[in-house]
Order: structure tokens, then sequence, then C-alpha cells
């Protein structure tokens, strides 16, 4: 969760360009269904045959990476008052901590050792689910192994 945190803003530019790819993508589909390119014979080989599966490619991968957004979203929510400000002002609109701090009126000490104790925290979550996850996997081989 910690690295959605700080690469928020190439996830926002993947999602666009894939909301544009696909949008392309269903236009010209459309165009040799029913329009200008409709009596045009297709080979195997064209892109214009393709075109379904390149379409159905796009929608998976932005339909994965709309709900990694959407958990970075529920993530942030799951903080309150201040830390989920900074949180916001930080990862969501590109702030440093220097313009969260003026923007919030606290000193930039503050604000950085707050946003510390929030990165602990996710960090120590983070920890938590991946040495649980160890946990589970180990249990479950040792069932399938006895």
């Amino acid at each position: 969760m910690y690295e959605w945190l700080k690469n928020y803003h190439s996830l926002y530019d993947e999602i666009s360009y894939l909301e544009f790819n696909l949008e392309q993508s269903e236009r010209e589909l459309k165009r040799w269904t029913s329009g200008d390119l409709w009596g045009v014979k297709l080979t195997e080989k064209s892109n214009g045959a393709k075109l379904e599966d390149i379409i159905q490619r796009i929608s998976n991968e932005l339909n994965h990476k709309q709900a990694q957004m959407n958990d970075l979203m529920n993530l942030v929510d799951t903080f309150k008052g201040m830390n989920q400000r900074i949180l916001k002002l930080k990862y969501v609109d590109g702030m440093t901590l220097e313009e969260v701090a003026e923007e919030l009126g606290y000193s930039a000490s503050h604000i950085k050792k707050r946003h510390a104790e929030i990165m602990r925290t996710i960090q120590f979550v983070d920890d938590f689910q991946e040495g649980s996850q160890k946990v589970h996997s180990s249990n479950v081989s040792k069932v399938y192994t006895n």
C-alpha cells in the first residue's frame, strides 16, 4: 500500500491513458462494424480483426488499475482528521510536506513528524499482512505435505 501512495500520480496517468486508448479503440471498432470501413474485408492479421481482443485487454487492465485506485482511496479514507488531510494533500494533490504544513497552518516539523507516524502505521499494517500471509501459506503447505 505504501508504494501505491508514492505512485498515485503515475497510476492516475495510466488510468487516463487506458481510458483514452479504450475510447479510441471502440471508435475504431465502430468504424469497422457500422462506419466508413464497414465493407472493407478483414484478414486475420489485420489490426481491425484484432480490435475486439485489444479492447478486452485494455478493459481488463483498466479495471485492474481502477481497483488499485479504489484501494488507495480506501486506504486514505481509513485515516481521519489531520492524518487524512496530510495523506490527501501529499499523495493525491502532490504537495510537499512544507506546502501541506502551510495549507494546514502547522509547522513543517510538526507535519513531517505526523507524516512519519502515518507511514510507520501503514508500514506496520503492510508487514503484519505480509507476515500473516506467510503464516497462512506455511500452514497450507504443511497440510498438503503431511
